[in-house]
């Protein structure tokens, strides 16, 4: 029956939108309409594969919400959140054609192509482990069908099966993965324009309101995260030229300061695919003209780099977000009953502000600054000794640009254990890094409200303060703000005579 189907004339009716200046209309052409399976892609401005759909005539666009294949690795609370308001805003610039599922995506694909007598379905790649096998899969299934298959890079800079070392085995060390093996190779493509006539067919009966995808939270823990962001296509494009004209000049040094804004904060952007990386990279190369700091050009590039990196780990060593790159960690001793510890970590309740803060700006914003990203993620895992999983697993419910192959990198970057990664004994000082770059206490304040009246020269370590200075500051410790849950050298030391309890093989 499927395949008599596809024998049919392709017969649509359409409703013509002369509203928008990217034409979303109809036709009366007869070619089998392609199905556009939305993935991390949720932009019309350089995707490749509605390009290439476009090009060809109708279109069916269609997102699967698939939380069967992704199994432990299905979206936490605040991924979930940010895909509801990039679904609800991409369905708007698809005049609201935007067919929306929820379950396994090949029985869904099937019966979408038997119903619309689409004879083809693309879609643009993507690298976590389970989707590469799942998407094969698919493949395979729908090739036997007699369909048409296709997929593209919307997402990358470089496959990660193009970089490899002279002897064909992957990097594992970042910088002459990026400089000699990523720079050596074909230029990012430029980015594609948005198609000038997208011609959408009916929605699907089968279709599902947004809201069926229960996305949102139950109880309004995003009030502040709703004033945060603006999610959306348009958005995104806003913050790269914002970035790019204002605040590009000095990254190289200011994105180390959390209280100055000298970091792009697209990663959401980019993980949902809002705009493409090709995007970045070109509007920050082509920014040579006007930003004359050359060094915060090329820092920005590696950091779009870093991201490949992580995908390209991430591709090549398909374990990374569970097991230890370097098996020596594999006999770390970790901790045990760190539950207290673990939850006053997680609630910002540590005694330490400038942990505190990022902890706080993490669960209220759904981001957390860069610099502090290193400084919470070294303090758990090595002054409280808690498993890097558990913090993993935090940051990979709380963050909006929850990414696997970032949040397995990075985590395992900190820890130690990973590719390329910090040297154990590098453990960041909450107290230093604070007053080295929160020199007046500007971003604690912001995040830790009851240290907003503490004098700059006492904010990074008020439980040293004189009494006099606390009681004029309004804080009692222990009451309004906590004592320090470990003392920093004790723990350092703790944390390095259990790293020479593990063997030095070489990675």
């Amino acid at each position: 029956m499927l395949f008599l189907a596809h024998l049919n004339p392709c017969m649509h009716r359409k409703i013509i939108n002369n509203n928008r200046s990217t034409a979303i209309s109809d036709s009366k052409n007869t070619t089998c309409p392609t199905i556009v399976w939305f993935r991390q892609d949720l932009r019309l401005a350089d995707n490749p594969a509605l390009s290439a759909a476009c090009e060809k005539g109708d279109i069916i666009p269609v997102y699967i919400l698939d939380d069967i294949n992704s199994e432990d690795w299905a979206m936490g609370g605040a991924s979930r959140w940010w895909l509801h308001h990039a679904l609800e805003s991409l369905n708007k610039s698809l005049d609201g054609k935007l067919n929306i599922f929820h379950g396994d995506p090949l029985p869904i694909l099937t019966q979408l192509a038997d119903q619309t007598s689409a004879d083809s379905i693309v879609w643009n790649r993507c690298y976590e482990p389970w989707r590469i096998n799942r998407d094969g899969n698919i493949k395979l299934a729908l090739k036997a069908l007699d369909l048409k298959v296709e997929s593209f890079n919307g997402s990358l800079l470089w496959e990660p099966w193009q970089v490899l070392k002279k002897d064909q085995t992957p990097y594992k060390v970042f910088t002459p993965y990026y400089r000699r093996g990523c720079l050596s190779k074909t230029p990012p493509r430029r980015p594609l324009a948005i198609p000038s006539n997208i011609k959408a067919t009916e929605l699907s009966k089968d279709t599902l309101p947004l809201s069926d995808l229960q996305l949102l939270p139950t109880i309004p823990w995003d009030t502040q995260m709703q004033a945060r962001w603006d999610i959306s296509e348009t958005a995104a494009q806003d913050r790269l030229d914002d970035f790019v004209m204002a605040e590009l000049q000095d990254y190289r040094e200011g994105r180390n300061f959390p209280d100055k804004a000298n970091v792009s904060r697209l990663s959401a952007y980019l993980h949902f695919g809002q705009i493409s990386t090709n995007t970045a990279w070109h509007r920050a190369s082509d920014a040579a003209a006007l930003v004359n700091n050359e060094e915060s050009i090329d820092t920005f590039l590696s950091e779009l780099g870093w991201r490949e990196f992580s995908h390209y780990l991430l591709y090549h060593f398909p374990k990374l977000p569970t097991v230890n790159l370097q098996a020596r960690f594999d006999v770390f001793p970790w901790a045990a009953n760190t539950d207290d510890d673990l939850k006053a970590w997680q609630q910002g309740r540590t005694g330490y502000p400038l942990v505190d803060a990022g902890m706080r700006e993490l669960y209220t914003t759904g981001y957390m600054h860069n610099r502090v990203r290193m400084v919470v993620g070294s303090f758990i895992v090595k002054n409280l000794l808690i498993h890097w999983h558990r913090g993993e697993e935090w940051f990979w419910d709380c963050l909006v640009d929850a990414d696997l192959a970032a949040n397995s990198a990075s985590w395992q970057w900190i820890a130690g254990c990973g590719a390329d990664a910090a040297p154990f004994f590098r453990i960041f000082n909450p107290i230093t890094q604070s007053e080295r770059f929160d020199k007046q206490g500007e971003y604690i304040r912001r995040y830790v409200p009851e240290l907003a009246e503490m004098p700059a020269k006492y904010i990074h370590a008020p439980w040293l303060a004189p009494a006099e200075i606390l009681s004029a500051a309004g804080v009692t410790i222990g009451a309004d703000y906590p004592a320090p849950i470990v003392d920093i050298k004790e723990s350092r030391e703790r944390a390095l005579a259990a790293f020479k309890l593990t063997k030095l093989d070489p990675l």
